[in-house]
């Protein structure tokens, strides 16, 4: 379809006007009010004993999520590209079940399966608490972010096939080496930028993480968590903005990250 120049230049113009209104106005406010007091104030309001707790803590938990999403996650893209059997249809739908449930529904469930009165409650009652600690803001995390390793692997196993590993079968290596020399090095830039998208939802998470922690500063209070407590609770709304200008500079320098190796990948 051939649209005029007008044409053209209107649905730009649409489009840079959606984008300035919806994403860059909102930041934009959020940065004047994060800095209207200079630099020094916003440096004391993230270098706070509650602000770098929240820090530490989301980091803490990018660091097991991500490990444990890049096992399971190229575990499950192998089976569901490579492997046959029974089912494979319904993995298909809970591997995406992250995208259609609400991160509170998650929430709730891991109440139900892990709280006190639930299925596993009696791991509380023997002192190893999951919900309303780390575990749970673990596990709350590790759902919703299951997806992004599965989906970036798995399309990049479809083209390049199996000849390769099928090669290198024939001529005696084993299935470890097959995998190390020859299928990993071939999905890496997949399985990259599904280790970004994992960082950058973990670090976001709020529905799924609220639900599992007992939200105490210094305990179980991520940044997110942090951002609601200070504008919700403690009517600290400058604390609050200088609070999610962190976590969106932590977000931004992800993006950037992202989109290098998007290019790179690109040039591949």
């Amino acid at each position: 379809m051939n649209l005029s120049t007008g044409s053209k230049l209107g649905m730009r113009v649409v489009a840079l006007g959606y984008l300035f209104f919806l994403l860059l106005v909102p930041i934009g406010v959020i940065l004047w009010r994060t800095f209207e007091r200079g630099i020094g104030a916003f440096i004391d309001a993230i270098s706070t004993p509650a602000a770098i707790s929240a820090l530490n803590l989301s980091l803490l938990i990018v660091a097991i999520v991500v490990p444990i999403n890049v096992i399971f996650g190229i575990v499950t893209a192998l089976a569901l590209v490579r492997g046959r059997f029974p089912g494979r249809g319904l993995m298909q739908a809970v591997v995406d079940l992250p995208f259609a449930v609400s991160p509170i529904v998650v929430g709730v469930s891991l109440i139900l399966l892990w709280g006190v009165n639930g299925w596993f409650g009696a791991l509380d009652e023997a002192g190893f608490r999951v919900i309303f600690g780390l575990p749970g803001m673990v596990l709350a995390t590790i759902f919703v972010t299951l997806p992004f390793v599965v989906r970036e692997v798995e399309p990049v196993l479809h083209e390049i096939g199996d000849e390769q590993e099928q090669a290198a079968a024939t001529l005696g290596a084993s299935k470890w080496q097959t995998f190390w020399r020859i299928t990993l090095p071939a999905i890496r830039w997949g399985l990259t930028y599904g280790v970004v998208l994992t960082v950058a939802r973990s670090l976001g998470e709020f529905g799924a993480v609220i639900m599992v922690s007992s939200g105490f500063p210094g305990v179980s209070q991520t940044l997110t968590l942090l951002v609601h407590s200070r504008y919700i609770d403690d009517h600290n709304t400058y604390g609050a903005y200088c609070a999610a200008t962190l976590l969106m500079g932590i977000a931004l320098v992800t993006l950037l990250l992202m989109t290098l190796l998007d290019r790179k990948r690109s040039n591949t």
